[in-house]
């Protein structure tokens, strides 16, 4: 060695020496596997004491029912129930009783209550003037009862009811038909203008129609289709004889 530094000496060869120590790796200690020691001191434990090893079930509070919210779904029990049985009653009767109380009582729920029969006669309606009191008009009244007069005034309806129907024109004069009950009405004819609509409900206070005067009014009562002629004019106006 010391041959071959000379040897570079000679030759003017810069040579570096390196000095390499050589440390010792320190054994690592083997460590312990954690896992195999939790088990082994697992098993000693169930080994020693065996009851170490059973689940203890975990205990949860049990709420006190509230006599109320039963008492409240017993009742709502009991309603739905009912409700079941009445739709039950009501589809067995529409099938075998048609004409049942209890039909009668839907279909009127749902499809309206029938109008009730009207079956006043004349006799129970006070008679009105058809023209106005303070008006100067002549009236007269046939034996068969019809009632007519010539004049440019306003003409008002005997008796409450409905304008059932409107004919004519302005030109031939307007005939008019109310309707006081199913069997008793009065038809007007001869009038110039209408003030209303049929359907309306006509009053005894309010003008139904005006006339000119071109043409002769006639005013008659029937009943059942009949005219009547059991009436009086007078002073005091029209009643019933």
């Amino acid at each position: 060695m010391n041959e071959e530094l000379n040897y570079a000496e000679m030759l003017e060869i810069p040579v570096e020496t390196v000095t390499v120590n050589h440390k010792e790796r320190r054994k690592r200690a083997k460590e312990e596997d954690l896992s195999e020691k939790v088990v082994e001191t697992v098993n000693d434990r169930v080994e020693k004491d065996p009851a170490y090893a059973e689940s203890t079930p975990v205990e949860r509070e049990i709420k006190p029912v509230d006599p109320r919210a039963k008492r409240t779904r017993k009742i709502i029990l009991g309603e739905f129930v009912a409700v079941c049985a009445l739709c039950a009653t009501i589809f067995l009767t529409n099938i075998f009783m048609t004409n049942s109380a209890i039909n009668t009582f839907v279909r009127d729920l749902f499809q309206g209550t029938a109008s009730t029969a009207d079956t006043r006669t004349y006799s129970d309606f006070a008679l009105s003037p058809v023209v106005n009191e303070y008006t100067d008009v002549e009236i007269a009244v046939s034996d068969t009862g019809v009632m007519s007069f010539t004049a440019a005034c306003s003409v008002y309806a005997p008796c409450e009811g409905e304008l059932a129907s409107v004919n004519g024109d302005a030109e031939n004069g307007y005939t008019l038909e109310l309707k006081h009950s199913d069997s008793f009405s009065t038809v007007i004819s001869g009038l110039s203008t209408v003030y209303m609509a049929e359907g309306d409900e006509v009053r005894t206070n309010v003008p139904l129609a005006y006339t000119d005067g071109s043409h002769e009014v006639r005013v008659t009562f029937y009943e059942e289709g009949a005219p009547l002629n059991c009436y009086t004019l007078s002073e005091d106006g029209l009643a019933w004889s």
